[in-house]
């Protein structure tokens, strides 16, 4: 499939930015993809996709891939209010609508599956349960829940409930049921979060993973349930359109690792094993990258060797702007750079770029929760006209 959402968008040879890429079984025009954003505006009750959301999806169709806010695989992965779901019939349904919408649009659009694991609360679970994690270490933070008045609130992290071994293939399991239906829903592929300290990304790191049996321990292991959600992805999309996202050296959400370099240098070589369509990779150098500082040596160490490690197609979000994004690409430190926020306030970011427009500043008070607001009424160029 070669999209067409770009014929104003002519390629230049000194301009990386504008040259098309192959990501998978798809040729990319350009090489701006649009990130995943929270954005908690699901429809109530149900946490299901609503014509808003597909307005807002629509308006950036012409990003070279959107990959989706994180939506849960369960109830029991939900780790903030009023976020989408893909486990219901009805979330199903506002999911089409979504990618339909997209797609006349001439988008192309994955949908990243999540599992938030500790990063949740009771109030969030089903049954007022407590939240699972590889390991019951309480995270440091708050979580955003909805209060009695139908308010967002934040409230203390609990302590999680340490996931049993027998449970981890019912883990397995949502994440199956959560890629069956994105196909059905019609997205063009999915993307397995395994960043930000969520489960997967708990797993994964040393700090919060403390099990002695074979997900925990060693490298191998704590990367075990990652690669065999990937395993189970593969069965049912394809790897040519299945992506993984990862945080290295990332401390949101309170993770860390006692070996970064040796623990992420693996799962990117171990991916080699799999054609994905990418692997997609928040820059730990993107506060630095993002204030004009110089950035931490371990963090560019961390980038040369997942370049180096990886195979593949790489994906590169965090801290970028238009000059420092065609910078990165022309230097080869990765083959696509993913923007969050400057999408969300300019639905026509690949055309502000290619002609150099200004760029509309996010309104951070309307990030999460509310309607149109700082969702769907930013403007793009031709509405200023």
């Amino acid at each position: 499939m070669t999209l067409s959402n770009t014929s104003s968008l002519p390629t230049t040879p000194e301009e990386r930015l504008f040259q098309p890429v192959r990501l998978g079984r798809y040729t990319l025009p350009y090489r701006i993809v649009m990130a995943p954003l929270t954005r908690s505006r699901a429809h109530q009750p149900g946490n299901t996709p609503s014509h808003l959301n597909a307005l807002y999806y629509a308006q950036r169709a012409s990003a070279a891939l959107i990959v989706s806010e994180a939506t849960q695989v369960s109830m029991q992965g939900q780790g903030y209010a009023w976020t989408p779901g893909i486990h219901s019939r009805e979330q199903i349904d506002g999911w089409r609508n979504v990618t339909n919408t997209v797609h006349e649009a001439g988008g192309l659009i994955f949908m990243q599956l999540w599992h938030v694991g500790r990063i949740s609360h009771p109030a969030l679970q089903p049954d007022n349960m407590l939240p699972v994690a590889p390991s019951a270490i309480k995270p440091s933070g708050e979580a955003f829940i909805e209060n009695k008045n139908g308010k967002g609130e934040m409230v203390p992290f609990v302590t999680p409930r340490a996931l049993q071994i027998e449970e981890i293939p019912y883990i397995v399991r949502q994440y199956v049921r959560g890629a069956k239906n994105a196909l059905i829903s019609g997205f063009d592929g999915v993307e397995i979060h395994s960043a930000n300290g969520y489960l997967l990304d708990q797993f994964i790191n040393s700090h919060t993973n403390r099990r002695n049996d074979e997900y925990g321990g060693s490298v191998e292991n704590r990367a075990r349930l990652l690669l065999e959600i990937v395993d189970a992805a593969i069965e049912i999309w394809g790897a040519d359109r299945v992506g993984v996202r990862l945080s290295p050296l990332g401390t949101f959400n309170d993770i860390s690792d006692d070996n970064p370099e040796a623990t992420f240098g693996y799962i990117a070589e171990k991916l080699n094993d799999y054609p994905l369509a990418y692997l997609h990779v928040i820059n730990p150098a993107a506060a630095a990258l993002e204030s004009g500082a110089t950035p931490d040596p371990a963090a560019l160490r961390m980038l040369k060797l997942i370049r180096e490690k990886f195979h593949g197609t790489l994906i590169l979000a965090g801290g970028f702007d238009r000059e420092t994004a065609e910078a990165w690409l022309q230097q080869d430190k990765a083959d696509l750079i993913a923007f969050g926020r400057k999408f969300l306030a300019n639905p026509d970011l690949p055309e502000r770029f290619r002609t150099r427009a200004h760029l509309n500043a996010a309104d951070q008070t309307t990030f999460y929760g509310g309607s149109a607001e700082g969702y769907t009424d930013y403007t793009s160029l031709a509405q200023e006209l």
